[in-house]
């Protein structure tokens, strides 16, 4: 079972439903802090899943064991379910997650935030390894996949920027989860078949993001042949930042433009 959060109605002004995805660590919880609400209230219908494993999802196999295919199954499993194709909204991995979907399904419109490029994430593995050599060895070791996120220090640096709260890191920090190892190796050893994807996408990122970099986030957007859009003084979790409305609004605006 998949833990689900549905807020809102589709409308006249937006039809057509949101679905966000969200990224390693992560569950729901993290669109629900802000988006679901902001969207709601603009008038979309705002939907959001853990993928198995996370949040109040349930497994069938071991969480380390789950692959990308198995959350491009959840994705599709909570599409099915909401009656016409939903724009797809996916974070960070959840990024990479909703390009493996675009590649055998269609949708109205995508966005990507902060999201893994298409091929793949070597690079942000690297940048950890050379950061943290003895924290990745350790998580690898051990099957921790919490070990390089111990302390607010490290989770700031992952996921936010220095302007960030203390206590909007620490709140963070109580409702991360573990995360498939299997998931893991996946991210780095596939890439995306951007040729299959036809779909009109958003790509935003931020400008003081460690995870994803600004690099990668034009190298995404090159792929799909869209600017890349990039917010100052936001870290990795465009979502959470103190900033996120900005993020929101222009996700709303881009939208409507698109008939959405």
């Amino acid at each position: 079972m998949l833990e689900v959060v549905d807020k809102g109605s589709a409308t006249d002004s937006h039809p057509v439903s949101l679905l966000f995805v969200h990224g390693t660590w992560h569950a729901a919880w993290c669109w629900d802090e802000h988006f679901l609400d902001f969207f709601a209230d603009k008038g979309y219908r705002a939907v959001a899943l853990s993928l198995r494993g996370h949040g109040a999802s349930s497994l069938s196999k071991p969480l380390k064991s789950c692959s990308i295919a198995d959350y491009v199954d959840d994705v599709h499993a909570v599409v099915s379910k909401l009656g016409s194709p939903p724009v797809l909204i996916g974070h960070s991995v959840g990024g990479f997650i909703v390009q493996k979907y675009l590649e055998s399904h269609d949708a109205p419109a995508g966005v990507l935030l902060a999201s893994t490029p298409p091929r793949g994430g070597r690079a942000g593995t690297l940048r950890a390894l050379k950061r943290h050599p003895w924290l990745m060895v350790k998580a690898s070791m051990t099957g921790d996949s919490l070990v390089p996120l111990r302390s607010p220090q490290l989770i700031r640096e992952a996921f936010f920027s220095a302007g960030t709260p203390d206590a909007d890191v620490l709140h963070c920090a109580s409702l991360l989860g573990p995360e498939s190892v299997r998931l893991g190796l996946d991210v780095l050893t596939q890439k995306i078949r951007t040729e299959r994807i036809n779909t009109p996408l958003l790509v935003l990122g931020a400008a003081c993001d460690n995870t994803t970099m600004v690099a990668e986030v034009e190298a995404t957007a090159r792929a799909y042949h869209t600017p890349a859009e990039v917010f100052p003084d936001m870290g990795h979790d465009m979502l959470l930042e103190p900033g996120w409305q900005a993020v929101a609004e222009r996700i709303d605006g881009w939208l409507s433009g698109q008939g959405l």
